[in-house]
């Protein structure tokens, strides 16, 4: 039996949910690109950084990464050759970004882009929250 995946830390999720060709018929499956595909391209190239360096930041090991980043490639360029819709969803990740914890409703949640500040719980809306720090951080999945 193989062993199961560990998640993969991914900085941020993408701010769109995929893109789609102009002027044709949505008659395709779409190509659901993973997220942590997502961010090796990102890293890769977006940030120009190596993939040993890509596979540090992403806490993986470096042949692990080049299967992802070489997976990812793959399904954009099956989805520019054959016209499909490209959906990011899905993958083994965790978001590596600043988590909050509401004193009201006892929520834990995150904050996908540092440049939005936080001012309300995102499932009660009380103003009765915390940033964390590293010693009562929940749990990674």
């Amino acid at each position: 039996m193989p062993r199961p995946k560990l998640n993969r830390k991914i900085s941020n999720l993408p701010h769109f949910k995929g893109f789609k060709p102009i002027d044709l018929a949505e008659d395709h499956i779409p190509v659901i690109l993973h997220l942590e595909e997502y961010e090796a391209i990102r890293l890769c190239d977006f940030e120009l950084r190596e993939q040993a360096e890509a596979a540090v930041l992403m806490e993986v090991s470096r042949p692990t990464f080049t299967r992802i980043y070489e997976n990812a490639r793959r399904k954009v360029a099956e989805a520019f050759v054959l016209g499909k819709t490209i959906v990011f969803e899905g993958g083994k990740v965790y978001v590596d970004s600043a988590w909050f914890h509401c004193k009201s409703c006892g929520c834990w949640f995150n904050n996908p882009s540092a440049d939005i500040r936080i001012i309300e719980c995102a499932l009660c809306g009380s103003s009765k929250i915390e940033k964390s720090t590293d010693e009562i951080l929940p749990q990674k999945p």
